[in-house]
């Protein structure tokens, strides 16, 4: 097998770097000190935050197929990542404070302060990020 991997896929070291580099910079979202931050940081620039439930199966796939949305002109969207089980109260303040109901995947983009945009499960695999730029 490993001489038709070679043939057909090549033993090429760079073009293993280039499948895997990614133009996605999580940051986690562990506080509610830090929805401040994104609203303030909203005032000049969008930001996105996704919630992730570990444990649904739609979701682990949704998050996949979003991480390959980003491209290399997507390198500068903020986009923070909660942790649906570990943090549900960050959760619920984010519903709250930025007047979105609950969903799980569920993507939220927020510009000045509120959000301009909101997509659950499948939904978000079609986003345009490009007009968050």
């Amino acid at each position: 097998m490993g001489i038709f991997n070679n043939i057909f896929k090549g033993n090429n070291e760079e073009s293993k770097n280039e499948e895997k580099k990614t133009y996605l910079n999580w940051i986690p979202l562990t506080s509610l000190e830090q929805l401040e931050e994104i609203k303030e940081i909203s005032k000049t620039e969008a930001v996105l935050i996704f919630k992730h439930s570990t444990r649904c199966g739609i979701s682990s796939m949704v998050i996949k197929r979003f991480e390959a949305l980003f491209k290399e002109e997507h390198k500068n969207l903020k986009v923070y990542y909660l942790d649906l089980l570990n943090y549900r109260n960050i959760s619920d303040e984010v519903g709250y404070t930025f007047q979105v109901m609950h969903q799980s995947p569920q993507l939220i983009v927020v510009q000045n302060g509120v959000s301009v945009h909101n997509a659950s499960h499948y939904d978000i695999t079609i986003t345009n990020l490009s007009r968050f730029i």
